[in-house]
């Protein structure tokens, strides 16, 4: 090939170029390139060969001037949404499969725990002779339900009608009274940190309420905490055993969400019984019978304990019956006026006869009492 033919087809693929780049700015340069480089690299070729390669230049540029703002196939947008809304599309289907195929399982595994538990709490293997015994279907559904109907009844109602035995007799002492206190927030304050953990902080006069209270009360700790939890905790704020008793979570009633103390489950005579809790959901069911105290927040200076012990050692604990809620808090600012608004309370009393309150009835407790 010769250099006068080789001039004007630069010169012609130099002109397609400038039009290629002013048309799609650079969109078919690598095409109008690859036509060059064939160009170039093409030396032992003749000239009908580079009349071949201006008509295929030619072609491209007709090309490129009907659809201008048409990019080459090699990077078609609508391409790439496509193949992004096939691929959304089968994620969303391999998901659907999977939330099916879980379903699937959790209702088989279902299924088959539910008939384990039956067949292990429903059926009867043995009569009363030692036989063996088929149980049908429908009896053993029955007693698989009475058995978890008994074993939520046992966590709702307390484990006995009679939570405390029967009062001591003669020649033993029976004190007259029974005092209810609640452990937590009212004899102790639980405290958590990092470095100790939880811990029990002792509240202010336990000693001295204990000691004045013993020959009148009948002390009895009534505590919504587990008996794992409670009983190494009575030990250690009472070393000399003057309490009586000790009742926990499970002798408890269980009522919209609150573990309420059933004083009529005690065992003992309920107009006898006080309840010193901090809150009033614990005595719901005998309000007459409870005295709430402010939730102790471990204040060591606090003297509430002393004040419930002059109250009531003093005849106004009655009061506690007469009133649906008493603050202990304005008892302890009257104290040193002793107990004269009580005198007032039963003359009201007297004349509401409709509350069921006597006037003979209420002077014969008072009689009572300082005969004792």
């Amino acid at each position: 090939m010769s250099a006068v033919s080789v001039y004007p087809m630069c010169v012609r693929a130099s002109r397609g170029l400038l039009r290629l780049r002013q048309g799609a700015r650079g969109s078919t340069a690598p095409a109008a390139l690859d036509v060059v480089r064939a160009l170039s690299a093409d030396t032992s070729s003749s000239s009908a060969t580079g009349g071949l390669a201006q008509a295929i230049l030619q072609e491209r540029l007709q090309q490129q001037q009907k659809s201008p703002g048409q990019l080459p196939p090699e990077g078609d947008d609508s391409g790439d949404k496509k193949n992004e809304q096939g691929e959304d599309k089968k994620q969303k289907e391999n998901t659907a499969y999977a939330k099916k195929m879980v379903l699937r399982l959790a209702g088989i595994m279902g299924l088959g725990s539910t008939v384990g538990i039956v067949y292990i709490f429903g059926s009867s293997s043995v009569d009363e002779q030692g036989n063996k015994v088929n149980v049908p279907v429908i009896q053993q559904l029955r007693r698989a339900f009475k058995y978890f109907k008994d074993y939520r009844q046992m966590i709702i109602e307390p484990t006995s009608p009679k939570l405390l035995p029967d009062p001591l007799r003669e020649p033993y002492y029976q004190p007259p009274y029974t005092l209810v206190l609640e452990l937590t927030d009212v004899l102790l304050h639980p405290e958590w940190s990092l470095a100790t953990g939880w811990r029990f902080k002792k509240r202010p006069g336990i000693d001295y309420l204990f000691q004045q209270l013993t020959p009148l009360y009948e002390i009895v700790i009534f505590t919504s905490e587990t008996g794992m939890t409670a009983y190494p905790l009575i030990d250690s704020i009472d070393p000399q055993g003057f309490v009586m008793y000790r009742l926990f979570r499970d002798a408890t009633r269980y009522m919209e969400g609150h573990h309420v103390k059933d004083v009529s489950c005690l065992n003992r005579d309920s107009s006898k019984v006080i309840v010193v809790d901090c809150k009033r959901e614990a005595f719901g069911l005998q309000p007459f019978n409870g005295l709430a105290l402010r939730k102790w927040d471990g204040n060591s200076e606090d003297r509430t304990l002393y004040d419930l012990a002059a109250f009531l050692k003093s005849d106004c604990w009655i009061i506690v019956h007469l009133y649906k809620s008493f603050d202990l808090y304005s008892y302890s600012h009257q104290r040193s006026g002793g107990c004269a608004f009580k005198e007032q309370r039963l003359s009201e009393l007297a004349q509401q006869k409709k509350q069921g309150f006597s006037l003979g009835t209420i002077a014969g407790r008072f009689w009572s009492r300082k005969q004792q």
